[in-house]
């Protein structure tokens, strides 16, 4: 019955967990090879109660971290397997007027531990127009709640104009907007990646349609080195400064002498010890009385 699928499918979303999928590929272009692994969380979000639903991705990232960090204290520190995480892809709804709160704290548990570039999804589902306002609304909240995004750097004073100018419009496409498909549509004669409608086709690497390409190019061609510097200079950094801190300070604690060393008290001696203690002083100081009266007489002779 109606009303028991639904109450199955209530069940299965409160209990949603968010998954961690990997996909590697092998990219080649101009006879440079990428090893390009992605790393996919069906799931968040999807729960009722979404409450820390980041943890899982957090828990992955800082996995990572621990795991580059064992390596980089071992002996084969040559071969080391980078798999640190050098970028997330947050995708925001374009339904809402903005930011969730749920994307709200999920960028912000993550900024110091990753790059976090946001993207509009499902960008054919706005008019230019609206595209337009919802990246200024996101722009404007971003900079409101305090989230440090990835940050593009500035280009050096010797660049060429034209360089400038494409820097710059990737800059002003944030957050980007792009469409995903799996399917090879025609149109115009061509065969090109995107989604059929009624009223025509929207082409994922068509720019006019999409900042698919741009986000592409940012990814693995412009400003990949950056992230990977980013991540190794500054979020993994921070990481292993606090795990060598933390391992200090167990060190400290664990060495530390919790109560200080009893004073042992002596025993009282009885009257017999006393007698005895007091003869052996005698006997001394009658013994240094004659080494006086020797030294004097021999002393006497000389003269």
């Amino acid at each position: 019955p109606l009303v028991s699928r639904g109450r199955t499918f209530l069940k299965e979303r409160i209990s949603q967990t968010v998954e961690i999928t990997k996909h590697t590929v092998d990219i080649e272009e101009k006879g440079v090879k990428l090893k390009l692994t992605i790393v996919d969380t069906p799931g968040f979000g999807d729960a009722i109660n979404n409450t820390e639903c980041w943890k899982t991705i957090t828990d992955y990232i800082e996995h990572q971290f621990e795991q580059y960090f064992r390596d980089e204290s071992g002996l084969n520190r040559k071969n080391i397997q980078d798999n640190r995480v050098h970028c997330c892809l947050y995708f925001i709804s374009p339904f809402g007027h903005g930011l969730r709160p749920v994307d709200v704290e999920f960028m912000k548990a993550l900024q110091d531990k990753v790059n976090v570039v946001p993207l509009i999804s499902k960008a054919d589902c706005l008019v230019p127009a609206e595209m337009r306002k919802m990246k200024d609304r996101i722009r404007e909240e971003i900079d409101k709640f305090g989230i440090k995004v990835y940050q593009f750097p500035d280009c050096d004073s010797d660049e060429d104009e034209e360089f400038k100018q494409q820097d710059q419009e990737l800059k002003d496409s944030t957050p980007f907007a792009v469409i995903g498909s799996n399917t090879v549509v025609e149109a115009k004669g061509q065969r090109v990646r995107g989604r059929l409608y009624p009223w025509g086709v929207v082409e994922v690497e068509n720019q006019s349609h999409s900042d698919f390409v741009k986000l592409r190019n940012m990814l693995i061609c412009t400003h990949m080195h950056d992230l990977k510097d980013i991540t190794c200079d500054v979020h993994y950094e921070n990481y292993r400064a606090q795990c060598i801190q933390q391992m200090t300070s167990k060190l400290t604690q664990d060495n530390r002498v919790e109560s200080p060393i009893p004073i042992l008290q002596l025993p009282t001696p009885d009257v017999e010890t006393e007698k005895l203690i007091k003869k052996k002083d005698e006997e001394l100081r009658r013994m240094q009385e004659m080494l006086q009266k020797m030294q004097q007489q021999m002393h006497d002779h000389d003269v």
